[in-house]
């Protein structure tokens, strides 16, 4: 285990320690609402009986809902108290779920061509350089097979609601790859009442570039179906400037991507 996996690694531990809301297992799914969640408009096709690899998607959120869609689940990440919540889904829902500790910069563990979909929910800026996941998951991936992912939106990597000024909220770091950013929780991440002397590591993000991973992707023989810039919450442009609802009303803090693999 490297630095970068070694710090993920305890970030993960403290964030379970203090049940972050990442880490929290969904177990009121139904099969409606886990489409909704993972497969909105149906682009992802039918999912029942597809072999679906959840990357560093453990916690017991996404694998329950393509668990209750039909799909044979696989669920890879770095830590085993998120992949305990996938076994206690599989339990409640009663579904078959393969949990896999291991870095999504090194699917090896996995055969080749052998997943229909990689859903891969926000990580991939917890890594510094993307194409060596991107060139992991067109491995086990089949042709004609599904990606998705989402992340930082790379224009406004580091932003938070903490760069307010008084008149907007200033980008100091330039937009540019490889840079290693620490950027605080926001206070929704975890009730700090409940917990006020809490030593959770910041979370570390590497920056790149649109273009970088577009690009990047192409090369490999992906298609680009689909691009979301969204909000995790709805924002809220009445609020107090400096506030998380305030600034996700100012720009998008993230994007999400569907894209199909068409090597040939």
């Amino acid at each position: 285990m490297d630095e970068v996996a070694g710090y993920n690694s305890e970030r993960w531990k403290a964030l379970d320690g203090v049940e972050a809301i990442f880490t929290r297992p969904d177990l009121d799914q139904t099969a409606e609402s886990a489409a909704r969640y993972v497969n909105p408009e149906g682009r992802l096709g039918d999912l029942d009986g597809k072999d679906v690899l959840c990357l560093a998607g453990g916690g017991g959120q996404q694998s329950a809902a393509f668990g209750l869609l039909g799909a044979k689940v696989t669920i890879l990440d770095l830590s085993p108290a998120q992949l305990e919540k996938d076994k206690q889904i599989a339990e409640h829902y009663k579904l078959s779920i393969t949990t896999i500790q291991g870095d999504m910069r090194d699917l090896s563990a996995l055969d080749a061509a052998s997943f229909d979909v990689v859903y891969h929910p926000h990580s991939i800026d917890f890594v510094p350089d993307a194409g060596v996941v991107f060139e992991q998951v067109a491995r086990v991936l089949r042709p004609g097979g599904f990606y998705y992912f989402d992340g930082t939106n790379p224009f406004y990597a580091g932003l938070s609601q903490n760069d307010w000024n008084g008149v907007g909220y200033v980008r100091r770091n330039p937009y540019r790859a490889g840079q290693m950013l620490e950027v605080p929780d926001a206070d929704w991440t975890y009730d700090q009442t409940k917990h006020p002397t809490a030593n959770v590591p910041p979370t570390r993000i590497y920056t790149r570039s649109f273009a970088e991973m577009m690009n990047k992707l192409f090369d490999l023989g992906f298609v680009l179906l689909h691009v979301d810039d969204w909000h995790a919450v709805h924002p809220d442009p009445s609020a107090d400037p400096g506030t998380f609802g305030h600034f996700v009303s100012v720009t998008p803090p993230w994007m999400a991507y569907w894209l199909r693999y068409q090597p040939h």
